[in-house]
């Protein structure tokens, strides 16, 4: 059951042409449903904040968000509340240099990029696979062949210089090799939950 990872702005000939017989799925926040509950905007509420005890957010892109610190600016709690997958984007542009990611909503540790995406953004993204979307992920494993159509393709948590791809972390975790969310080995897998209600 090869799953493979594309680029959603590719053109629908160049990716028929390199996956004669795969289904072609959208998994960004411009999919239809039910996949784009595959998206990291989706407001599937009650996600843990990593290292923020027993603080919830709406979506996983919420979390990355509101512990981003800028030079002049610190987290912001509101972007965990945001139901909308709008409006939850804090940019450079608006807010000047990136600090780091604080360590939990009232950490004092700054997180630099690639701890972050290890210590914040792979559990929270992984809380989802299991509690959230298990049925989806069941669908995707007996698929025969399959595309995953993400705004990146980058699977390598290691590589600060592309946005981390959702899509490419739903193929590893199919394939049993998610990331290391931390020192020391890999990080855990767990069976897929129950479908959440």
């Amino acid at each position: 059951m090869p799953i493979h990872v594309a680029g959603r702005r590719r053109a629908p000939a160049s990716l028929a042409a390199e996956f004669p017989a795969a289904e072609i799925i959208d998994v960004t926040s411009r999919a239809v449903e039910p996949w784009v509950r595959l998206s990291p905007f989706y407001p599937h509420g009650g996600i843990p904040v990593p290292l923020s005890g027993g603080v919830t957010s709406q979506s996983v892109e919420g979390i990355w968000q509101a512990l981003k610190v800028f030079e002049g600016v610190d987290v912001d709690p509101a972007k965990l509340t945001v139901a909308t997958m709008k409006g939850l984007k804090r940019t450079v542009r608006r807010f000047g240099p990136v600090r780091g990611h604080r360590a939990g909503l009232h950490g004092g540790e700054l997180l630099p990029y690639e701890t972050a995406r290890r210590r914040i953004y792979l559990p929270a993204y992984r809380w989802v696979l299991d509690n959230r979307v298990a049925d989806l992920v069941e669908r995707l494993r007996v698929k025969r062949d399959v595309v995953l159509l993400d705004y990146t393709t980058n699977g390598d948590v290691g590589d600060p210089a592309t946005p981390l791809s959702h899509a490419a972390l739903i193929r590893l975790y199919i394939e049993g090799r998610w990331p290391d969310e931390g020192a020391g080995g890999p990080g855990p897998v767990s069976e897929p939950a129950a479908p959440a209600a």
